[in-house]
């Protein structure tokens, strides 16, 4: 019987459970999920928008894996090197195989002045603070600002703009937790600026998202039509890719579009590039340099600058691997070297160690494409079975959780979660509101998983 961990509950590593459970080519297959959190699902949890409940409904997908025989699901365990973890030595002890599908946790920095002044944060720290993260810092993020600057020009982007720019009732509706409906019906933000380096036919966000800004009640787009014209393919997008037509297109409609009185406004700005963030004792604006193209898909700067208010910033340029102590890690590009999934020690596969997701090919792609990427790893591992199953693992591995000092948070105690977070949002007369802080995840799952519990 062929023992294999999988590092990870999120897309990457569901679609790495379900592609050994259901592979025919190496019968008896057992898998342990593993995660840092008391709960699954990764980023679909905890990245995606709460008012993307399309998007979110993917847990129910994979909800079906993790509950299938031969998976099991161990939160609440941490990897790595340190008091209560357990390094990826112990680990291959215990596995026959262990796959890491950790993400890409960390965020790009600007690497310019004041980007650490109070009023500044990462957008993923935003994500994590409405998504009701444990791991994130109390609110203020929007208590007392008037206008916001986000840097950058992907989903991530529109996704926190958005959010900005809604009204509280709106997203009550949603999971996100009370604090964060406060924080925001006491909102005093007016003005959303989206700011990117490049220009519209180089934005990555999606045609979908991008709409979504033009159908707020009570917010109004509007694109700076004098800058956007500088990217060649403003005037006439009809020979560009479609996605990207479709972008150029609804950014044309919405520079034809005047500021609506009274409302938020979402501005989205072009061949601006960030150069410092100004202030005393916390934020007040951020200067840019004018840009333009360079002919070669880059841009060069003007010499121009130009000063954009805001008591609050977001950058939001992408995402990057951080290390798991006891693995190698590339720092240049975010990821643990590999081949087909192997993991390299000193240039050389590392026997039992894969990689799959972001920690393998860098933060790239949507959730589907954590599928190809999962089976191509999974290819790699039942290419080495043979020679897997050769070496018999020392340590049972529950025991060896135990002796780490994890206090396993098992499936059902991840479903005493789920009641915990229905029960509470009907005392609020909502939908299941998420629990936000470690003390009341790890106690949700306590209360299910002691005898008579709710969990099964």
């Amino acid at each position: 019987m062929l023992r294999v961990a999988v590092v990870g509950s999120g897309p990457s590593g569901v679609y790495t459970a379900q592609a050994l459970v259901q592979q025919r080519s190496v019968p008896g297959v057992t898998v342990d999920v593993l995660d840092r959190l008391p709960c699954p699902y990764g980023l679909v949890r905890y990245g995606v928008a709460p008012d993307h409940e399309k998007i979110k409904s993917l847990q129910n997908t994979l909800r079906t894996v993790l509950e299938m025989p031969g998976v099991t699901f161990l939160g609440n365990v941490s990897v790595g090197e340190g008091p209560g973890a357990v390094s990826p030595r112990r680990l291959l002890q215990a596995y026959h195989a262990v796959v890491y599908c950790v993400g890409a946790a960390s965020d790009r920095r600007l690497g310019i002045e004041g980007e650490d002044l109070p009023g500044s944060f990462s957008a993923t720290e935003f994500v994590s603070w409405y998504s009701a993260h444990p791991d994130a810092a109390p609110g203020g993020f929007v208590l007392g600002a008037r206008s916001v600057v986000v840097i950058g020009a992907g989903n991530v982007a529109v996704d926190v703009s958005r959010i900005l720019a809604r009204g509280a009732p709106e997203l009550r509706a949603t999971d996100v937790p009370e604090a964060v409906l406060g924080a925001l019906a006491g909102s005093r933000v007016r003005d959303v600026h989206m700011v990117a380096r490049r220009g519209p036919a180089q934005a990555r966000f999606t045609t979908k998202e991008l709409r979504e800004l033009g159908a707020l009640p009570g917010a109004r787009p509007h694109v700076h039509a004098e800058e956007a014209a500088l990217d060649a393919a403003w005037a006439d997008p009809a020979g560009l890719p479609g996605p990207v037509r479709r972008n150029v297109e609804v950014l044309r409609e919405w520079s034809q579009v005047p500021a609506a009185p009274g409302a938020r406004s979402i501005r989205l700005r072009f061949f601006l590039r960030p150069v410092a963030l100004l202030g005393d004792d916390a934020v007040r604006a951020v200067r840019f340099e004018r840009t333009v193209p360079d002919g070669g898909g880059g841009v060069v700067g003007t010499g121009r600058f130009e000063e954009i208010e805001a008591q609050l910033v977001l950058r939001s340029v992408g995402y990057r691997g951080v290390p798991v102590d006891g693995l190698p890690f590339d720092a240049e590009r975010g990821t643990v070297p590999h081949h087909q999934g192997r993991v390299l020690r000193a240039g050389a596969a590392s026997a039992g160690e894969y990689v799959a997701g972001w920690i393998k090919r860098g933060p790239t792609g949507v959730i589907g494409t954590n599928r190809p990427c999962a089976k191509e790893t999974v290819g790699s591992l039942l290419a080495d079975a043979e020679a897997l199953l050769a070496r018999r693992p020392a340590a049972d591995p529950h025991e060896l959780l135990r002796a780490a000092g994890a206090e396993v948070v098992r499936w059902p105690g991840w479903l005493g979660i789920e009641a915990a977070e229905a029960a509470l949002g009907r005392g609020l007369g909502r939908g299941p509101v998420k629990i936000e802080d470690w003390p009341g995840l790890l106690s949700a799952a306590r209360r299910a998983a002691a005898p008579g519990g709710r969990g099964r």
